[in-house]
């Protein structure tokens, strides 16, 4: 009984305050009393007719305590007023309002690190809409992430208010950045097989260091923080570790809001190995063993989900390429956690059918249209293809104009239909550079270079390259379009301006004018063509009395008019830094066809890469030259010179054929030389770029056609040397040190024990 009072008496409290919020309307008002006017107080900007418009009561109603405070809620929701109110008058209705400020202008002060522009496009006011503190208070929030997306979780906003005339306000936000918030250190919980420091590698988050001034990569970004969780998968499970999972990934703010400590808590699980691997196709007269040698997996290794999709991709480009259109590939895993493998079964079916409606490019300002959609493999009213859509991607990230690429596939207006649609955010592409550093080949150097590698926006490269150094100093200007006469040829020229100083060497300084026609295309997707024109003047000057004849023979102008030739197959993961696959490479070079020079020059290269274990790369490259002239002997400075990077431990031009009276270095008709090498990490993290390397080389050249009067030492034996190296890519730019020691060589050979070259740009 109790309660049921107490629930009445709350009950009556309820309708009291209700009924008292109301307005103070006589009893009158509810005996059917008549709205004869309704009076609007304090409009400006407003018509009073547009406020009427929102009520719901109007002239020739009665007096209805519901309908009044529906019109109250219905002029405060539109947002601008600041304060309504409303009272009767006798026969009339006024309504009071105080209009919300209009914002005449929009202001940040005391931003330096993000500008006005990626601000303003942040916030959702703007000059001539409502002022609401709402509104404002919303896009103070939305600073505040931009600036945490920055690394700026100390950052502060204070929105000011300045009154104007005429019921209008400037809005300045005043912004205090504070300082980046630094991740202070990451650690890792549940981590058995690999340690800190190495996993500290493979994500993209880094611990603050002084030297990291030029990254932000030890700035807290929770975004980062998803990717490094990704990152952290993708690494385990191409170790083998199929189980794993991060458990979580938490970042902890220090109490002055300075820098943040990072844990990631994992589970490892167990290492698995590949048990069988079979394929099943379900196509028609598609026999599935003559698919097979194109999976380079065996049972027992280890697990590797990049191995895995490499698989797909290469079943779903051999599947196409008999002749079936519509194929899905689908990998099915059986994984046995008593015996630690995994049994890999791709299933090859028939996929649906579906076709290209069209392609959408966004995102591209300046790049025009073209230049993306020719990197697409696929065109309108194709079959569409997973593996070329893939593909795709790859060759538009590969122009490297765009920040960021994503292609992605979405349905079309029909079921059988689909848009690929390319997403991608410009980058710049011009630079300017300007460079200083040291080799033991040319001394002390220095450099600028202007080029712009998307000119126009249609994906044209243009180069300024000027080089001074102590002993070669070149000028060389370069074009080229990678689809001339929208096709797929790669063609261009260069004009360029050498002068070197060999006096140390062979007794004589160079200087050579001239220009090449350049084009290339692709024969397959891993083998492509070149062929070029090159038309240039040498002259060797400043030989000195007691050189050797061979090199007063070779004194004088020079002029060559060379066709060239080049073949270069490509199976390597990187062109930059390989570290598995190989390559095959061949070269011919007529000259002749005009000019003095008259030679026919070959060479053939190639080189293979075995990584032996997570960042140790074996590598194994040869190159093999060999010239002899047309009606006259080859000239001194179109022959085969080795040493210094190709020989390490003799001296450029150190090893093959010399002069014995005058120790002038004369070339050779023929060359080869080959090195092995092996690169490893010294213990340090990744992020420092510093490598080790040990390697031996081997080479010889010889066969120098004789001359009257010249005693030539010339034996034609291998060479051979070994050392070891390091390698960093510094802040300042990339730094090589070599130490090499040669164990054959000729007594007449120039040696060179340390090898140093180092350079950096701006």
């Amino acid at each position: 009984m109790g309660v049921s009072l107490r629930r009445l008496v709350r009950i009556i409290s309820i309708i009291s305050i209700v009924l008292g919020g109301f307005y103070a309307l006589p009893a009158a008002s509810q005996s059917g009393k008549i709205v004869s006017e309704i009076v609007v107080e304090g409009a400006q900007r407003i018509e009073p007719g547009t406020v009427r418009s929102y009520l719901l009561i109007q002239e020739g109603d009665t007096f209805d305590r519901r309908r009044i405070d529906r019109s109250l809620k219905s002029l405060f929701a539109t947002g601008l007023f600041a304060d309504v109110s409303l009272r009767e008058d006798g026969t009339r209705l006024i309504v009071k309002v105080v209009e919300n400020p209009v914002i005449n202008r929009i202001a940040f002060e005391g931003n330096k690190r993000i500008e006005d522009d990626e601000l303003d496009a942040e916030i959702s006011l703007r000059p001539r809409v409502i002022y609401t503190r709402t509104k404002v208070q919303n896009d103070v929030k939305r600073i505040l992430t931009l600036y945490r997306r920055n690394g700026r979780f100390a950052a502060a906003v204070e929105p000011k208010v300045i009154q104007q005339p005429q019921n209008r306000v400037d809005l300045v936000f005043e912004i205090n950045e504070g300082k980046l918030t630094e991740v202070r250190n990451v650690r890792f919980i549940g981590n058995r097989e690999f340690s800190d420091t190495r996993l500290q590698e493979v994500i993209r988050t880094r611990e603050s260091r002084w030297y990291r001034f030029l990254s932000s990569d030890d700035t807290y970004d929770p975004d980062r923080l998803t990717l490094d969780r990704e990152l952290l998968r993708r690494f385990y499970l191409e170790e083998g570790y199929a189980d794993f999972r991060v458990v979580s990934a938490v970042a902890e703010l220090t109490p002055d809001r300075k820098d943040f400590f990072i844990t990631f808590t994992m589970e490892e699980g167990s290492r698995y190995t590949f048990g069988d691997v079979d394929i099943v196709a379900q196509l028609k007269d598609l026999n599935p063993e003559n698919l097979r040698q194109e999976i380079e997996i065996e049972k027992g290794d280890w697990y590797n989900s990049e191995e895995v999709e490499k698989a797909i991709d290469v079943l779903t480009t051999a599947v196409g390429t008999l002749g079936y259109a519509f194929v899905d590939v689908r990998p099915r895993i059986n994984r046995n956690r008593e015996t630690k493998t995994i049994n890999l079964t791709v299933e090859i079916g028939e996929g649906p059918r579906v076709f290209v409606e069209r392609i959408d490019i966004n995102g591209n300002v300046r790049t025009a249209d073209k230049v993306v959609r020719r990197e697409v493999r696929l065109v309108e009213g194709d079959a569409f293809n997973a593996s070329k859509l893939r593909r795709s991607k790859k060759n538009v990230q590969d122009l490297n104009f765009f920040e960021k690429v994503n292609v992605e596939q979405i349905p079309g207006s029909a079921a059988d239909k689909t848009v690929v649609k390319v997403d991608v955010e410009e980058k710049s592409t011009g630079s300017l550079s300007l460079g200083a550093g040291f080799s033991t080949t040319n001394g002390a150097l220095a450099d600028i270079g202007i080029r712009e590698r998307n000119l126009l926006g249609q994906g044209y490269d243009l180069k300024l390259n000027v080089t001074a150094a102590e002993r070669k100093s070149q000028i060389d200007l370069g074009f080229t379009d990678p689809y001339f006469l929208d096709r797929e040829v790669a063609a261009g020229f260069d004009i360029f301006h050498i002068t070197q100083d060999l006096q140390d060497t062979s007794s004589y300084d160079s200087e050579t004018t001239g220009g090449a026609l350049r084009s290339n295309y692709p024969i397959t997707d891993n083998l492509r063509q070149g062929w070029k024109y090159t038309a240039k003047v040498s002259e060797v000057t400043n030989v000195p009395s007691n050189a050797s004849l061979i090199v007063k023979d070779a004194a004088g102008t020079n002029s060559l008019s060379e066709v060239s030739h080049t073949l270069f197959y490509d199976r390597l993961d990187s062109r930059i830094s390989p570290t598995e696959g190989y390559y095959l490479s061949m070269g011919n070079d007529l000259a002749g066809l005009g000019g003095t020079s008259r030679y026919i020059r070959n060479s053939f290269g190639a080189g293979k890469y075995y990584p032996l274990d997570d960042q140790w790369i074996i590598g194994i490259t040869g190159e093999f030259g060999h010239i002899f002239g047309i009606g006259q002997d080859s000239r001194l400075t179109d022959r085969f010179f080795i040493g210094g990077d190709d020989l390490r431990g003799f001296a450029t031009f150190g090893a093959g054929p010399r002069d014995k009276s005058t120790e002038d270095a004369l070339g050779g008709e023929w060359k080869y030389t080959a090195t092995a090498q092996m690169k490893f990490p010294v213990g340090l993290p990744n992020e420092y770029g510093i490598n080790g390397r040990v390697f031996t080389d081997f080479g010889s050249s010889g066969m120098v056609p004789s001359l009257s009067g010249v005693t030539i030492q010339d034996t034609g034996s291998l060479r051979a040397s070994a050392g070891f190296g390091v390698s960093w890519i510094s802040p300042f730019g990339p730094i090589g040190l070599d130490v090499g020691f040669p164990y054959l060589k000729e007594g007449f050979d120039v040696t060179e024990t340390i090898r140093l070259n180092f350079g950096t740009r701006f």
